[in-house]
């Protein structure tokens, strides 16, 4: 069904649309973080063994 001709039929769909893509927004804006923080973390660890590593030495 089709909404009913109004004044808030247009804004009601471009308020969902801009909930829709904010939504998308944030779930991939979420997920590269969490790559991005995951691959520095890996990073930190490897650069960190390594000083340990050498300090034994």
């Amino acid at each position: 069904m089709a909404p009913p001709p109004g004044p808030y039929s247009g804004t009601s769909t471009l308020a969902l649309v801009a909930r829709t893509s904010a939504f998308s927004f944030g779930i991939v804006y979420g997920s590269i973080k969490l790559k991005y923080l995951k691959a520095k973390a890996k990073s930190h660890q490897k650069a960190q063994a390594k000083a340990q590593s050498q300090s034994h030495h």
